[in-house]
């Protein structure tokens, strides 16, 4: 018996409005809906599928649901579960990203974003936590999260380099000293649990259209870069080769094929490319588009349509009746440029990965670049804190409030193990709260 093809959409339809939480918690849903509840997959065939999904950079949770949908239901499945589960978030950003532009100023929501920015930062510190506690599990790797952080901090390295390096140390590591760079057991390993007999169960042979052909892999990765280079070619060819939507195109696939760590990682070479070096919007508007990312469905990677809206959007408020559609281009091709790697990888890599159930080798490198990626996220957190704290630079005042409600989403995310949306919703209530004590006053 198998699913058919419309039952499954409508699941991943419905997986597109729910996934709150971050990577960690649409993981979860994932894992309870589909092995534990509906029984569509094994435990140990969705780990084996997480593995592999963990070792590659950009989003995991989509690259997991388009994983298990492409095995269900072949290349159309992949396609159209990993496109349901970021479609809405996509909406939803778009219609969001211009009401910040447009009302932003209005003193009660900019009191809201007041009051999320401190959350941001205790939210990314936390993370680096987290995802340092799955990660760090040897004296090499606690070092290599040390000289990451260091090297972004005091060097300004770019995020591209620093993989490269860590990279290049797990190779000679993990041949040199490969008790220390193996991959740790993570929480999803950590119990295999039986919930009886499913579909694609442990011993259910490989369905026949998952099996690797190369005849196969060479016509998805030709398709794959034809529908790379045909909309980036248009873009030169409409706007010009140094204009905005290139950029953006080019950027954002550079984002997709270096960003290792899963949807954090990404935020310290979005933050580098996109208000350093392209001044495409400010530190404070990049806090406040990563407090939108958390409080919308969808990957949390997501915050690169953002970033893509308020590149368009802003660059044509002058000269333009509408900037609103050339946001939402910039948007779109964000998401575009990003996610398409995410399909490439499972349609070209799933066939290989069936084919070696728990025997993925080459994993010494990828330990050392989640190690980096703690010290990089912990350099953005600290730099998040930074803006927040000293809103005009050491120069100017402290922002005490800022500092009490960033310890108190620390204390609920650290000691109390809230949910990332109600200290987001906590922290939206102390910013209005101030606006209305100061309006009083």
């Amino acid at each position: 018996m198998s699913v058919p093809l419309g039952e499954a959409l409508k699941f991943w339809a419905k997986l597109g409005f729910i996934s709150f939480g971050g990577p960690a918690g649409q993981i979860a849903v994932l894992h309870q809906e589909l092995v534990e509840k509906r029984r569509w997959i094994s435990e140990k065939r969705f780990l084996h599928a997480l593995n592999y999904c963990m070792l590659l950079p950009g989003p995991e949770a989509q690259q997991l649901v388009t994983y298990i949908g492409w095995l269900m239901h072949r290349s159309l499945g992949g396609i159209l579960a990993g496109t349901l589960f970021v479609l809405p978030s996509l909406f939803i950003l778009i219609g969001l990203s211009w009401v910040y532009l447009t009302f932003g100023q209005v003193p009660w929501i900019a009191a809201i974003f007041f009051g999320i920015k401190p959350a941001v930062a205790a939210i990314v510190l936390h993370a680096a936590v987290r995802i340092g506690k799955r990660t760090l599990h040897s004296q090499p790797l606690q070092w290599i999260a040390l000289g990451s952080f260091l090297a972004i901090y005091i060097l300004n390295l770019s995020f591209p380099i620093i993989v490269l390096i860590a990279g290049a140390i797990g190779i000679w590591g993990g041949k040199r000293y490969p008790e220390y760079f193996q991959v740790g057991s993570g929480s999803h390993q950590a119990h295999s649990n039986h919930f009886g007999p499913a579909l694609i169960d442990d011993d259910t042979p490989t369905p026949e259209h998952a099996q690797f052909k190369l005849h196969k892999t060479a016509l998805h990765s030709a398709l794959a870069a034809l529908l790379w280079a045909t909309p980036f070619i248009l873009l030169v060819v409409i706007f010009g080769w140094n204009s905005l939507y290139p950029q953006v195109a080019w950027f954002f696939t550079k984002a997709a094929l270096v960003t290792f760590g899963g949807a954090y990682a990404v935020l310290p070479y979005v933050y580098q490319g996109a208000v350093d070096h392209f001044h495409w919007l400010s530190a404070g508007q990049m806090m406040d588009g990563l407090a939108l990312g958390e409080t919308t469905p969808g990957p949390l990677i997501m915050v690169v349509a953002f970033v893509g809206y308020l590149a368009g959007h802003i660059q044509h408020l002058i000269g333009s009746s509408n900037p609103f559609w050339f946001g939402a281009l910039g948007a779109v091709v964000a998401t575009w440029f990003t996610f398409l790697p995410s399909f490439f990888f499972i349609l070209v890599g799933g066939p290989l990965i069936e084919s070696t159930h728990g025997k993925l080798g080459f994993t010494a490198p990828l330990t050392a670049i989640s190690a980096a990626v703690v010290g990089v996220i912990v350099n953005l957190g600290l730099f998040f804190a930074y803006h927040v704290f000293f809103p005009h630079g050491l120069s100017g005042s402290i922002s005490w409030i800022s500092m009490v409600i960033c310890l108190l989403a620390g204390i609920a995310l650290f000691k109390f193990q809230k949910g990332i949306m109600p200290v987001l919703a906590g922290c939206a209530l102390a910013g209005l709260l101030t606006y209305c004590v100061g309006t009083l006053l």
